[in-house]
């Protein structure tokens, strides 16, 4: 590994062997005869080590080491000394050196040092950029749709994720309750700790206790050795246990009383375990209906429902749909290296009337089909799934504009107006109904036709 080398040292000939060295090596070296020389051309520059003397005029090693610090904590800096002892290198790593090195200076061993400490600036900086990365993955505004419905939702997981409440997740399969999840994780005081999930639904009883708490050796037939459970794992950060409303009623009572204490055993364990984990949980299940019917603890409901976020269907927004479409489309037209321009109107129509029972997991789906399948820069119907070409032919609504005659956003509009209106002489005003023939709630409804200034109607 090759890297740009601030050499500091206030003898001239042993500046150069230094430098020569290392040049030789093939890294770009820099050099400074005194400590102030240094920290300005550390301020002008960009490096991924500092090599200097420990005793020099003015501006020693250790105030070059601690200014190093300020501007760049990721660099690292080896400090050489012809006074070394045990005291002096410890003070010396202590403070935030990289190594210490005694005169006269074994070269090889220098470039050995050199090598190390370039290999640990890279991961220091690629763990970085790694936490950027997943930060602007999971960033609320990453969850794709303008709909008011949808940023209530998002606003109040937003103001919950600084919190240490427990917060539970409701919303139908493929809505993006494990998105939400993360971008909570990451707005959370604990987003420099580990994201851990497990899903109940996918696993047994005993393998689902295994993995929630651990199981010392010898546990049961096969523990061969102790397995550290989730809660361990996520200890410091969020634990993101999805589909909750699984999770069997004997376990549940070891989860309440985790939630409850803080500690756990593990299977076959004698010792309770200190755990520190924030709980995120997530369900698509009715949990009301499951206490009626005496499947799901009520205590347990209440611990978790500390702060309930409900992720909207889109049936619910189907405004958002076309900016979920443009996100796909983009997405998966630079993975699969082709020019796509959009969608033609029949399958923009079949899009917006499509009561999607998948959720955004099936439209990724479908728009995924559609970029693959494209003979042109234009989606067509037929490259849709069959489902949703069977549905938008049954379907009563048709937008009858010309493929870039309008705005995606007018011919959205133009849609709905007419989808709501239609509905609303279907059942004589009646607004309740209407709203369940869009499979909107009555509130996205009336929010929807105050702003087509359609006029309601006394429901009957």
């Amino acid at each position: 590994m090759k890297g740009k080398i601030l050499v500091v040292e206030d003898q001239k000939n042993q500046r150069e062997l230094i430098a020569d060295y290392l040049k030789e090596k093939g890294h770009q070296v820099v050099m400074a005869d005194d400590g102030a020389q240094a920290i300005e051309l550390f301020q002008e520059n960009s490096f991924q080590l500092v090599i200097s003397d420990y005793k020099m005029k003015e501006v020693d090693g250790v105030s070059l080491l601690k200014a190093v610090k300020e501007v760049n904590p990721l660099v690292g800096v080896i400090l050489i000394s012809a006074f070394g002892t045990v005291q002096t290198a410890v003070q010396a790593m202590k403070i935030g050196a990289e190594d210490f090195l005694v005169k006269p200076i074994n070269l090889q061993q220098l470039g050995a040092l050199t090598q190390r400490a370039l290999e640990r600036y890279a991961l220091k900086h690629e763990n970085i950029e790694l936490k950027k990365r997943l930060a602007e993955r999971y960033r609320f505004d990453r969850i794709i749709g303008e709909s008011g419905i949808l940023q209530e939702s998002l606003n109040l997981a937003a103001r919950a994720a600084k919190s240490k409440a427990t917060i539970l997740i409701r919303g139908e399969s493929g809505t993006g309750k494990a998105l939400l999840a993360n971008a909570i994780h990451m707005a959370s005081d604990c987003a420099e700790g580990p994201f851990v999930e497990i899903n109940c639904a996918a696993l047994s009883p005993g393998v689902l206790e295994s993995e929630l708490f651990g199981h010392e050796k010898g546990a049961f037939t096969g523990a061969d050795r102790r397995h550290s459970g989730r809660f361990e794992i996520a200890n410091g950060g969020t634990l993101f246990i999805d589909e909750i409303g699984d999770i069997p009623l004997e376990v549940q009572v070891k989860l309440l009383n985790v939630l409850q204490s803080g500690t756990f055993m593990r299977v076959g364990g004698m010792k309770n375990i200190k755990t520190n984990v924030r709980i995120v949980a997530a369900t698509h299940r009715n949990l009301e209906a499951m206490i009626t019917e005496e499947k799901f603890r009520e205590d347990l409901y209440f611990r978790l429902n500390v702060v309930s976020v409900i992720i909207p269907p889109i049936r619910d927004r189907r405004s958002d749909i076309p900016a979920m479409v443009d996100h796909f489309t983009d997405l998966y037209a630079r993975k699969n290296q082709k020019v796509i321009q959009g969608l033609s109107t029949d399958a923009l129509n079949c899009l917006m009337q499509y009561n999607y029972p998948g959720n955004v997991r099936e439209l990724e789906n479908a728009i995924m089909r559609a970029v693959v399948l494209a003979r042109s820069t234009i989606m067509e119907m037929d490259d849709l799934p069959l489902t949703m070409k069977n549905y938008g032919a049954e379907s009563a609504f048709e937008l009858d504009v010309d493929l870039g005659s309008v705005p995606l956003s007018v011919m959205v509009e133009t849609l709905e107006k007419k989808a709501i209106t239609k509905a609303l002489q279907e059942t004589e005003g009646i607004q309740t109904k209407a709203a369940q023939i869009l499979g909107l709630s009555e509130r996205n409804l009336r929010y929807k036709m105050n702003k087509y200034a359609i006029k309601p109607k006394q429901d009957r």
